[in-house]
């Protein structure tokens, strides 16, 4: 495919994206706000010299925080652009770079890629540098940056391999698009190797680790973990099953409920907010005790903890709270074919960790911390059930399993370093 048809395709599909933003407000009301920019037109100024980076939603935002930290600092007359893809990416920037704080830190959400659309974006903003986060292949933007002499980095890319398969079918179009980007920074040598397949060549792109090892958990978390821990009862044990995606709730509460641990207390956290609803209506059909993470604040439940088999954590920006929280966590999207989530925060928090088979989208770090006693993987609900009993059951493992999981976390840090040494190749510092 060529960039041309590309460009077609995409003013086609233009007036349907109405339609779909309506669609999603319905369940999501966020996306009924800022339409504006998703094409390009913008009203808020920002002072130049500007570094934008590009994280399309929550995971890409978190991940990108000790790369932010490491440009303010090293950088600290640049304005700092986050753009986003959706509104929980946006409200995750708000949460961890809140104005009054970061008062150099902007948002807005990326157009989307049609030559017009990017060019505005390109136009109002004048960035002196661009960092797009993990695998974000946006061609007619790579290649306004490119006409523009704005250098554009792919930075903790990775790129699993049903992302390849997808990229390969668009060969041409993929290997000009990358070809054009100034620097490619891939978290592992897996990510790396399908990457210069995409590209047709080596030696372009290198290999800096992730970003979201470097990531330390918030000062205050310890004793945020504590209170919350508090609540739910130091006595009981507690199973977090994290950033949940849709149809493993129900195979997590199988595994629950064929476990038999005496007095369990679960935690479930899904992963996408407008779905707090939906697991709620689970709970409630399947007569299954549960109280709102969301309702603490108000103390209307927290008498009624007791009586809960079930927290839904319904909450924004606590999942390192959760975490301390919990006595073994569960990584949600692996139990279905979802490519799974990342177990490197838990990690950071000494959590022993199960995980299910499907882990394509973070294959290199999950058999790496399996292979470091921090993880044990699970094929099914039912072996899930066995090794949270065995756990759960056992102090001395789990402990084991914490000890391993902080060295393992530790162990692999050190990409913010080694991107900002590349960074500063096309944007040096002052002097």
């Amino acid at each position: 495919m060529s960039r041309l048809l590309y460009s077609a395709l995409l003013y086609i599909l233009l007036p349907f994206t109405a339609i779909k933003l309506l669609w999603r407000g319905v369940r999501q009301p966020a996306y009924l706000n800022h339409w504006s920019e998703r094409y390009g037109f913008y009203s808020q100024t920002i002072s130049q010299p500007l570094i934008w980076l590009h994280c399309v939603s929550v995971g890409e935002t978190r991940a990108a925080k000790p790369l932010i930290e490491a440009l303010l600092e090293k950088y600290p007359t640049q304005q700092i652009l986050l753009t986003h893809a959706t509104p929980t990416g946006r409200e995750a920037g708000e949460h961890l770079f809140p104005k009054e704080k970061y008062p150099h830190i902007s948002r807005c959400y990326l157009p989307y890629d049609t030559p017009d659309g990017v060019k505005r974006f390109l136009k109002h903003f004048q960035p002196a540098l661009g960092l797009l986060m993990e695998t974000e292949l946006w061609f007619n933007l790579i290649a306004a940056c490119k006409a523009q002499a704005i250098p554009l980095l792919l930075v903790n890319a990775r790129l699993s391999k049903r992302s390849a398969r997808g990229y390969a079918k668009v060969g041409k179009l993929s290997a000009q698009g990358l070809d054009n980007l100034s620097a490619i920074a891939a978290q592992t040598e897996q990510d790396a190797k399908r990457l210069d397949d995409l590209l047709g060549k080596s030696g372009k792109v290198s290999v800096m680790g992730n970003l979201k090892f470097d990531l330390n958990p918030p000062a205050d978390e310890e004793e945020r973990g504590r209170y919350l821990r508090g609540l739910l009862g130091f006595k009981r044990p507690v199973f977090l099953a994290a950033s949940t995606r849709d149809g493993e709730e129900a195979l997590i509460l199988e595994a629950i409920a064929s476990s038999g641990i005496d007095n369990l207390l679960t935690v479930i956290v899904p992963r996408h907010p407008q779905r707090f609803d939906e697991v709620a209506a689970l709970l409630s059909k399947w007569n299954i005790p549960f109280c709102r993470r969301s309702e603490f604040s108000m103390g209307t439940v927290a008498g009624d903890i007791p009586n809960c088999s079930v927290i839904l954590g319904d909450s924004m920006g606590e999942m390192f709270t959760y975490y301390a929280a919990c006595d073994l966590a569960f990584i949600g999207g692996s139990l279905l074919p979802l490519g799974g989530q990342n177990l490197i925060e838990a990690s950071a928090m000494a959590k022993p960790v199960l995980i299910g088979p499907h882990t394509f989208n973070f294959s290199e770090a999950t058999d790496f911390a399996v292979q470091a006693g921090a993880a044990i993987r699970v094929n099914n609900p039912q072996q899930l059930a066995e090794k949270l009993t065995l756990l759960m059951n056992d102090v001395e493992a789990r402990k084991a399993m914490s000890e391993a999981a902080l060295a393992f976390s530790k162990s692999a840090s050190g990409a913010t370093q080694r991107l900002m040494d590349v960074i500063e190749k096309y944007l040096p510092a002052k002097k």
